[in-house]
């Protein structure tokens, strides 16, 4: 009887819903207690037992994936990004690595202009306030007076500038790739170099991917391109941004604001200058947050596990 770890935080609440669909392919479960994710030694503790494995991000190295080849088939990650799992390393052991494009490109689009929203309008601040008791009318200003600049355009850069056009916003992209003309043209996206970009946005949006050479791509040089009046917003991975250097350039005025839903070490630790900023917005890596997204996700990374295992999904 195959055997499948199941590590996905997202699914395990949810498990007995999805037991009859395991029991129906005569595939046994490994769940352990996870919180964020398992780290390389959590997984090595597993390593041999299982054949097939469903994921969130947890950290399938080189070496966790040399210590569960042969018998490991194929890795299912729940949602899009694999930056957590050795993708070189899966391909040369032979272990098939599934996921699902495309997962959560509405909710975060949306998290994004609700950041924007939340700067321009100065709600979280007047709300403050108000419970103070204090009768404050912070400035603000509308989001049609203000530039965007919007690193990766992909599908969820791509969505991030279509609700900023719709709110008159000018938007500057930058991206490692070649954007598809048509969607330029229709969107009126400006695509620019990122010094540039930084340069002259009100709003920066990170939504590229983690990888070589996205590590650390906001850092203390970037960040001092950056207008003094200018936000920062991370809704993609942690380790794109250089957090101490972020802090330090939030404490000195460099920069005015952020908001980050993922951080470089999750959960965010205690001890973060982050967590006593009142100019920043912080989230739990949850911008992915949406019923009907995760129901997708819910059924497609079984169906890549399966069809990954060998057998005829049939739903």
């Amino acid at each position: 009887m195959p055997t499948v770890l199941l590590t996905a935080p997202y699914m395990i609440p949810f498990l007995d819903r999805f037991k009859p669909v395991f029991e129906k392919y005569g595939l046994e479960l490994i769940v352990p207690d996870v919180q964020e994710r398992m780290e390389e030694s959590d997984l090595l503790q597993y390593a041999g037992q299982f054949d097939g494995a469903i994921c969130g991000d947890d950290r399938y190295t080189e070496r966790v994936l040399e210590k569960c080849a042969p018998r490991l088939k194929v890795i299912s990650k729940w949602g899009t990004g694999v930056d957590s799992i050795d993708a070189s390393a899966c391909s040369r052991l032979n272990i098939r690595l599934c996921r699902t494009p495309n997962a959560f490109t509405t909710p975060v689009a949306d998290t994004v202009l609700g950041c924007m929203l939340a700067f321009a309008r100065r709600g979280p601040w007047m709300d403050a306030a108000m419970k103070r008791g204090e009768w404050e009318k912070i400035p603000g200003k509308a989001l049609s007076e203000c530039t965007l600049g919007v690193i990766g355009v992909g599908n969820i850069g791509k969505a991030v500038t279509r609700r900023a056009r719709a709110f008159g916003m000018k938007v500057l992209g930058t991206d490692i790739v070649d954007i598809d003309h048509v969607f330029i043209s229709e969107s009126g996206i400006h695509m620019t170099n990122l010094e540039s970009l930084l340069a002259d946005s009100d709003f920066v949006s990170v939504n590229c991917d983690l990888n070589p050479t996205s590590h650390h791509l906001i850092n203390a040089v970037t960040l001092g391109r950056m207008k003094s009046s200018a936000i920062l917003i991370n809704t993609a991975r942690g380790p794109i941004v250089d957090e101490l250097a972020l802090a330090s350039a939030l404490q000195k005025g460099q920069i005015a604001g952020a908001a980050l839903d993922v951080f470089e070490h999750e959960p965010l630790p205690a001890d973060s200058p982050l967590l006593k900023m009142d100019n920043v917005l912080l989230a739990p890596h949850n911008s992915n947050s949406s019923p009907t997204a995760w129901e997708r996700i819910h059924w497609n990374t079984i169906r890549n596990l399966v069809e990954g295992l060998g057998m005829e999904y049939k739903g």
